[in-house]
């Protein structure tokens, strides 16, 4: 009898560790640089040879394993999503505005860069725009939280951005999350449904809800600027 309770006990028990050690090697196997998640990403963007993404204890230490160059940039705000993180820098220069988006996200084994890019537009002192603008899509078959709309409020009169956007024939409008991240300085974005499509209206307004810029954009990987309307 007690032999058969063990063994009744110990099979089931003997799956379970099976189980679970088949599932993270799989994982492993999956997010090792060069992995099998490495290996379908370098398919998907028509790469000859595997990219390399390595994995961090933290989202800034995987972006910094896997682009050297972000350490000259400094990290302006962290925004969780679902699956993992949205890293917004920024780097240092009194000639353009610029901003940089990562989306790392997070496995079992540590956290691993998913997806990201940025932009610079050239200041021009007589002509400063009010607030810049990029829009990243959403890659098929690449994991990511995006389509995103994002970028720099450069006029401190600005107080509140939306967008407008049609979904299955339908216009709504967003409000966009501002984030202040330095002294008068504050960074904007949205995170659109896969579902909405161009045309996007950007509307910015002023403490007293006056609109005083618009854009219509009709470019689904648009970067541009807004000035002041008079």
């Amino acid at each position: 009898m007690q032999i058969q309770i063990k063994r009744r006990i110990g099979i089931p028990l003997v799956v379970i560790i099976l189980l679970i050690s088949s599932f993270l090697s799989y994982v492993y196997l999956n997010d090792r640089p060069g992995g099998f998640s490495d290996q379908r990403m370098s398919r998907l963007l028509g790469m000859d040879e595997t990219i390399h993404i390595p994995t961090g204890k933290t989202p800034e230490i995987a972006i910094q394993k896997f682009r050297t160059e972000s350490l000259s940039s400094q990290i302006i705000h962290e925004e969780p999503v679902e699956g993992g993180m949205i890293v917004f820098t920024q780097r240092a220069s009194s000639e353009s505005s610029n901003l940089q988006i990562e989306y790392v996200r997070k496995r079992i084994f540590g956290w691993k860069w998913g997806w990201g890019g940025g932009y610079g537009i050239s200041k021009s002192s007589s002509n400063l725009p009010a607030m810049d603008y990029m829009r990243m899509p959403r890659l098929e078959h690449i994991e990511s939280p995006f389509p995103i709309i994002f970028g720099n409020v450069l006029n401190p009169a600005i107080k509140r951005i939306t967008l407008e956007t049609k979904e299955n024939g339908k216009q709504i409008s967003t409000e966009a999350k501002l984030v202040e991240v330095g002294t008068e300085r504050n960074i904007w974005f949205v995170l659109l449904p896969s579902s909405a499509s161009t045309p996007l209206k950007i509307k910015a307004f002023n403490e007293e809800g006056i609109l005083i810029a618009s854009k219509e954009i009709q470019d689904p990987n648009d970067i541009g600027a807004l000035l002041i309307e008079d």
